[in-house]
């Protein structure tokens, strides 16, 4: 019998040198839905920290969790299928926020199942779940330039901070991935697509 909760997953890295940095979009989005829905966090088997809460939208009430793994962004997935697994949650109850270089700075896609589109996070939850079929809300962080050392341009630019007119727009940004769970969560995948993809 798989469980009446939600899992919604922030990615990100943990530790102080990775705060607020691009690649921490998922983290910052969960701390957004944490403040919003009183959830705080407590540690679950030193792969994440993760809360509980109970969302109430349109006189509907909705139990959730809420984590962000603690196992760095390329081993997500070990904290994700252990939550999934221990607390009985299917993917079709698993969303999760995470940074995208495909999309603009303020851009919002969600979408479930297909590619994990680079995303060494979403690699490893496709990985640990055995499918890709889970909801996902992707935050625009923009792109690194392209060339000679792309990679390396990849790597310091999903590392790398905010500008401070992005860093003004970012509180509004945030709480639009908060809001985009939510709806995936109340409304379901088709109905926050429409609401949010075309922005």
């Amino acid at each position: 019998m798989a469980s009446d909760f939600w899992l919604v997953t922030g990615l990100g890295n943990p530790g102080a040198k990775y705060e607020g940095t691009r690649h921490n979009m998922g983290f910052m989005c969960a701390d957004v839905l944490a403040e919003r829905w009183s959830v705080s966090f407590s540690d679950h088997k030193g792969l994440a920290k993760l809360g509980k809460g109970v969302m109430s939208l349109g006189g509907r009430r909705v139990k959730f969790f809420l984590a962000k793994p603690l196992t760095f962004m390329n081993a997500s997935g070990n904290a994700v299928a252990s939550i999934s697994a221990y607390y009985d949650i299917p993917p079709e109850h698993i969303v999760v926020i995470h940074d995208d270089m495909d999309l603009e700075f303020g851009r919002i896609k969600v979408k479930a199942g297909g590619s994990a589109g680079g995303h060494n996070g979403i690699k490893s939850i496709d990985r640990s779940l055995g499918t890709p079929k889970y909801a996902r809300v992707r935050l625009g962080v923009g792109h690194a330039q392209r060339g000679a050392h792309a990679h390396d341009n990849t790597i310091n630019w999903v590392l790398g901070g905010f500008s401070p007119a992005q860093r003004k727009d970012l509180p509004v940004f945030l709480a639009d991935g908060a809001d985009a769970a939510e709806t995936v969560i109340f409304d379901g995948l088709a109905k926050a697509q429409e609401k949010f993809n075309g922005r």
